[in-house]
C-alpha cells in the first residue's frame, strides 16, 4: 500500500497541491471534512479532478480526524494505492426505498459477494435510522464478511449531514466500498469507556428510534431532571449523558445518543433503535475512562488486523469529544501508541458507529464509542 494525506483549512488552504505532477493516482480516497468545507468550497471538486480514477467515499463531520490531531472545519483526503487489493463502491439513496432497511440492503446488492473480505459503509447521521442501516446490511451479507464504519456528523448543529460519493456530495444517502484480494489484512475493535449510573428504568413507549417513555413517565422530562442547568441546551447536552440499553437477546449492552428533541410531541430522537420493553440507564463518563476505552478498541484491533497496520480509519463519537474538549487528542495518542509503527492514522467524529462487538459477530450500531478499522496488505 501506498498512502498520502491532503489537508485543507480556510485559512491556508492545501498544505500541499493534491494536482501536481507526480501525485499518487490511488484505488481509493476517504474525505472526512467539516460541513461547510464539504458544501462551501471546491475541495471535492479539485479533489475529484486531481484524482478521476480513485474511488471517493466520504463524509461530513463532528471533527476531523488526520494523524493524532483533531481539528475542526478542515478537510482530510486520504488516497490509498492498493498493490493487490480491488475496491468496489456504490451509493443509495433512502429516498428511493421505503426506509433505511432496504435501502441498505440495495446498497449491499451493488457490491459483488464474490470474493469480498470487507465492507465498509457510512450513512447520513440525520436522516438514516442507523439501526435499520445496519440490519439491512446484516440481511444479506454472510457473518464471515466484516462491516464497519459510521454515521455523517454536522458538528454541535445536529441539522444536515452529507455523503460524499465520486465527486458528488449527497444527504440522506448510504455509501459503501467493498475490499477484494486475498493479501488484504482487516482488523477492527470497538469501545467505550461509559459508566452507568441511577436505576435501571423500562422502555414502556417507543417506536425504532424514537423514545418517548421511561418506567411509564416522560423520558424528556427525565433527561431535564438529570442535566439540571444543561436542560436547555439539549440535544447537545445529551452527548454527555447517553443511554445503555439492555437487549433482551444478547449480555452485550448497547449505547444510545440523542439526536433529536420534539418538545411539542414530548420524545426524544436517537441515533438508533431504542427496543420498547428493554431495559435502559443513564450513564456518564470521565475522561480518563474514555481514553482507557479508545486505546482498548486498538488492542482488540490487533487480534485480527496485527500489530502494525499500514492504516487506521478512527470513528469516535461526538459525545467523547464533548467530554474530553481539550484532551481529546489524548485518545488519538493513546490509539496510535498502542501499535508496534506509527500507522498513518484518519477519521472523524460521528453520529454513530458500526462494527461487530467481538470477531465472527454481526456489526450491530454503537454510540458513545472509539471504533477502529484497520488495514494492511501482506
Amino acid at each position: 500500500m501506498e498512502i498520502r494525506q491532503y489537508c485543507w483549512d480556510n485559512t491556508f488552504g492545501w498544505d500541499q497541491d493534491p494536482g501536481v505532477e507526480g501525485t499518487l493516482q490511488g484505488d481509493l480516497m476517504l474525505i472526512f471534512g467539516a460541513t461547510r468545507v464539504i458544501t462551501d468550497t471546491d475541495c471535492i471538486v479539485r479533489l475529484r479532478a486531481a484524482f478521476p480514477n480513485a474511488l471517493m467515499i466520504g463524509c461530513s463531520t463532528a471533527g476531523e480526524i488526520v494523524g493524532t490531531h483533531v481539528s475542526d472545519n478542515r478537510l482530510i483526503a486520504t488516497v490509498i494505492a492498493f498493490h493487490k487489493t480491488a475496491v468496489v463502491g456504490a451509493c443509495v439513496s433512502t429516498h428511493d426505498y421505503p426506509n433505511s432497511f432496504e435501502a441498505a440492503k440495495a446498497l449491499v446488492g451493488l457490491i459483488p459477494c464474490q470474493g469480498l473480505r470487507h465492507l465498509f459503509v457510512l450513512a447520513d447521521g440525520i436522516l438514516t435510522n442507523g439501526s435499520e442501516v445496519v440490519r439491512g446490511l446484516n440481511e444479506l451479507l454472510p457473518v464471515e464478511i466484516s462491516v464497519t464504519g459510521g454515521l455523517a456528523g454536522d458538528g454541535m448543529e445536529f441539522k444536515n449531514s452529507y455523503i460524499v460519493f465520486d465527486g458528488q456530495v449527497c444527504t440522506s444517502s448510504i455509501v459503501a466500498v467493498g475490499f477484494y484480494g486475498d493479501h488484504l489484512r482487516i482488523g477492527f475493535g470497538s469501545s467505550g469507556g461509559w459508566v452507568p449510573f441511577g436505576p435501571e428504568r423500562l422502555i414502556t413507549k417507543s417506536q425504532d428510534n424514537i423514545l418517548s417513555e421511561l418506567d411509564g413517565q416522560s423520558a424528556l422530562a427525565l433527561y431535564k431532571k438529570y442535566l439540571g442547568r444543561f436542560a436547555d441546551q439539549l440535544p447537545g447536552a445529551g452527548l454527555l449523558f447517553p443511554l445503555s440499553i439492555f437487549p433482551e437477546d444478547s449480555e452485550d449492552a448497547f449505547v444510545r445518543t440523542i439526536t433529536h428533541v420534539d418538545e411539542k410531541n414530548d420524545y426524544l430522537g436517537f441515533a438508533g433503535d431504542v427496543p420498547n420493553g428493554c431495559y435502559a440507564r443513564f450513564m456518564r463518563a470521565v475522561p480518563d475512562d474514555l481514553i482507557d476505552g479508545a486505546e482498548k478498541a486498538a488492542a482488540i484491533s490487533k487480534s485480527l488486523g496485527g500489530e502494525s497496520p499500514e492504516l487506521c480509519i478512527l470513528i469516535s463519537c461526538v459525545g467523547r469529544k464533548a467530554v474530553l474538549k481539550q484532551l481529546t487528542e489524548e485518545e488519538t495518542e493513546g490509539v496510535q501508541e498502542s501499535y508496534r509503527n506509527k500507522p498513518v492514522m484518519t477519521g472523524f467524529y460521528s453520529y454513530g458507529e458500526i462494527a461487530p462487538f467481538r470477531p465472527g459477530e454481526r456489526a450491530i450500531l454503537h454510540n458513545q464509542t472509539m471504533t477502529i478499522t484497520t488495514i494492511s496488505e501482506d
